[in-house]
C-alpha cells in the first residue's frame, strides 16, 4: 500500500475508534441533530472537527511547545468540566419542562459550526489523545515530518471523526423516531450521559489522568491499540 494511502487510512480508523465512547462533542452533536435537525448537527460536528485538525497540524511541528502548556490544559480542563455540567443540567431542565423541549446551550443562536468549533476548542482531551498516537506513528516511521505525510493523515482523522460522529446523529434521529420523540425522555437520558462524563472528568483531574498529566505520559492514550490497528 502506497505511503500515504497508508497515512490516510490509519488516521481515518484511529479517528473514527477514537470518536465512538460517548463524550462530549459527539453526544452533543446527536442532542443537536434531535432537537435542530440533522443539518445542523452535522455543522456542529464539522465545526468540532475543524478545531482537532488545527490542534493535530499544530502538534505535529510544535511538540516541544505543547508538552510545556500544562497550566493552560488544566484550565481548558475545568472549563470544559463547567459546560459539560452545564449541558446536563439544561438537559435535565429541559426533561422536567417539557414546554421548553431544548437544551438552552445546544439550542441557543449562536450557528451551529461557531458553537462546534470553540466547544471542541475548549475541550483538551483530543490534544493528548493524538499526541500519543502521533508520536507512534512516528516511533514506527509510518508517519514522517513532510509536508504530504501531514496533511494525508490530517485528511484521514477529518473524514474518520465526522463518519464516527454521523453515528451518533442519524442514530439519535433514529432513536428519537422509535421513542416517537418523546423529547422528555431522550433528555433525561442525555442528560444522565453528560452528568456521567462530568463525573468521569472530574475523577479523571484529581487523580492526575488530565490531558495535562497525559501529555507527559502518552503511552498511556493508546492503550496497546497500536498493535492491533496497525500491525
Amino acid at each position: 500500500m502506497p505511503p500515504l494511502i497508508r497515512i490516510l487510512f490509519v488516521g481515518m480508523l484511529v479517528s473514527f475508534i477514537g470518536s465512538l465512547p460517548l463524550g462530549t462533542l459527539n453526544v452533543a452533536a446527536m442532542q443537536i441533530s434531535i432537537s435542530d435537525g440533522i443539518t445542523q448537527g452535522m455543522l456542529f460536528s464539522v465545526g468540532s472537527l475543524l478545531v482537532e485538525i488545527i490542534y493535530v497540524r499544530i502538534s505535529l511541528v510544535a511538540i516541544d511547545w505543547i508538552r510545556k502548556q500544562d497550566r493552560i490544559l488544566k484550565i481548558l480542563e475545568w472549563i470544559t468540566l463547567i459546560i459539560v455540567i452545564a449541558l446536563a443540567a439544561f438537559s435535565f431542565y429541559a426533561a422536567m419542562h417539557t414546554s421548553s423541549g431544548k437544551n438552552m446551550v445546544l439550542s441557543s443562536t449562536l450557528p451551529k459550526f461557531i458553537l462546534g468549533f470553540v466547544m471542541s476548542a475548549l475541550n483538551p482531551v483530543q490534544i493528548p489523545f493524538w499526541f500519543g498516537w502521533s508520536a507512534v506513528l512516528f516511533s514506527k516511521k509510518i508517519l514522517l515530518p513532510r509536508s504530504s505525510h501531514y496533511n494525508s493523515y490530517i485528511i484521514g482523522i477529518g473524514a474518520g471523526t465526522f463518519a464516527g460522529n454521523c453515528l451518533f446523529i442519524f442514530g439519535g434521529r433514529i432513536v428519537a423516531e422509535k421513542l416517537n420523540n418523546n423529547q422528555s425522555i431522550l433528555s433525561w437520558v442525555i442528560g444522565g450521559v453528560f452528568a456521567l462524563t462530568a463525573v468521569i472528568q472530574l475523577i479523571r483531574i484529581f487523580r492526575k489522568k488530565d490531558p495535562a498529566n497525559q501529555m507527559h505520559h502518552p503511552e498511556e492514550v493508546t492503550h496497546g491499540l497500536e498493535d492491533k490497528i496497525l500491525d
